[in-house]
């Protein structure tokens, strides 16, 4: 039996989503990204044993390691600027992803979803690195402090999020590997009793994933790690 084609499996999904549900449209963006990532990974074809699919592979397990090493090191000697002036970090976690987070105050006005014309520059580098390691998915997730409706947080980091997106195609990124959410206030790094917190907490994180060979799925579902 094939399987439904995932525009339809997602509108099946819209309809499973609480029309009041103060979150939907980043739920309901997790479920789809998770859902794609999941048929995707199964696009195996069985006369031939390979993977088919947005990739163009998946790795062993024992070559992640030295991939993403790579990967990294790139990314580090492409945006050393921003690392030097603390508005980027780069950072290795446990599963071998790379997490790349950027201060709000450099890359949106406040208020505002459009990305500044100072920082495209520095998502075109990320881009560029990005696009040459084509065994990875990019999780691109919106933050804002708690000033102001949890709703309309929620909708101004998934905007930010999906101009932060727009910037990757420009720079060759191809859009089947990038998934995007909007998390508003939840998942502080530090408190929002502070003007320091809350300029902590307005921030774009960036989480590549590598594709793994027999667990390529994951690659695709929501990075949780708070």
């Amino acid at each position: 039996m094939k399987a439904l084609p995932i525009v339809v499996i997602a509108a099946m999904l819209t309809g499973c989503v609480a029309e009041d549900n103060p979150n939907r449209r980043a739920t309901l963006g997790a479920a789809i990204g998770a859902l794609s990532g999941a048929v995707i990974g199964h696009q195996v074809n069985h006369g031939s044993g390979k993977w088919v699919g947005a990739l163009a592979g998946a790795l062993a397990g024992g070559a992640v390691g030295h991939y993403m090493d790579n990967q990294q090191k790139e990314f580090e000697a492409a945006l050393e600027r921003e690392r030097q002036a603390h508005v980027l970090e780069i950072e290795r976690l446990r599963d071998e992803t790379l997490k790349l987070t950027v201060n709000n105050d450099v890359s949106f006005d406040v208020d505002k979803d459009d990305v500044q014309y100072t920082f495209r520059p520095s998502l075109y580098r990320l881009g560029n690195v990005v696009k040459r390691y084509d065994q990875t998915v990019i999780h691109v997730i919106g933050y804002t402090d708690s000033t102001g409706a949890a709703g309309y947080n929620e909708d101004l980091s998934y905007r930010r999020a999906e101009n932060v997106k727009r910037e990757l195609i420009l720079a060759g990124v191809p859009q089947s590997r990038i998934r995007i959410e909007g998390r508003g206030e939840t998942e502080p790094r530090a408190t929002n009793g502070t003007a320091t917190g809350r300029q902590q907490n307005r921030r774009v994180e960036l989480f590549v994933k590598p594709v793994i060979q027999g667990n390529e799925q994951y690659a695709y579902e929501s990075p949780r790690y708070y």
